[in-house]
């Protein structure tokens, strides 16, 4: 079985903009820049045969696929795929203690202590978890072999190291933007990306 997945992060937020902390429990919607994004994203990918898009519980996801889904390509909406809980943090402006407190979380991740969470949020490694249950479910389907996924900043690279075989503490190797795009080749049992954060489509913008 061989299928390829195209992989980015939903378009900005007026949240985004103004550094507020958005995780799983809040839900935003795109601002004029991001919908600007998703619909520069359509115009460069809107030639590939999608069989099937996902994307989380998210509006700003469903939002950034949209174009697509107005032809009518099946969709789907997966836990898995919703952003890391930031717990208490979410929804809370980046004060200089706030940024201090997420500072310290972000290097205990980098150094290996995935067990760790903010207060009522989740660990990279509850994460995982449940991220492993969407790709299985997602891999299951065998008439799908182009498949776009549309989901959030920090779940993206938590994803991208655990498909790749990259030691999630080295989650913040991976960059990501609005609307960015790794393609990942999926053949023999093994993700390879074949397109490393791509946002050519974002260059007139």
């Amino acid at each position: 079985m061989k299928k390829t997945f195209y992989f980015i992060r939903h378009g900005q937020t007026d949240l985004n903009l103004k550094g507020i902390v958005q995780g799983r429990g809040v839900n935003s919607p795109l601002n004029d820049n991001g919908i600007k994004q998703a619909q520069a994203f359509y115009e460069a990918y809107k030639h590939v045969p999608f069989d099937k898009i996902y994307v989380s519980t998210l509006l700003r996801t469903h939002q950034t696929v949209e174009p697509f889904l107005a032809h009518g390509i099946p969709s789907e909406e997966l836990v898995g795929l919703d952003e890391i809980s930031w717990g208490i943090y979410e929804g809370q402006e980046q004060t200089p203690e706030i940024m201090t407190g997420f500072e310290k979380v972000v290097n205990s991740w980098r150094n290996n202590d995935l067990d760790l969470a903010i207060d009522q949020g989740e660990s990279p490694n509850t994460l995982v978890e449940r991220q492993r249950e969407a790709v299985e479910y997602m891999l299951a389907q065998e008439d799908e072999e182009n498949v776009l996924v549309c989901m959030h900043g920090r779940a993206l690279r938590i994803m991208l190291c655990h498909l790749t075989e990259v030691p999630v503490c080295q989650m913040d190797d991976f960059p990501h933007t609005n609307t960015a795009l790794y393609i990942l080749e999926y053949h023999n049992n093994q993700f390879n990306i074949i397109d490393y954060y791509n946002t050519s489509h974002l260059s007139a913008l």
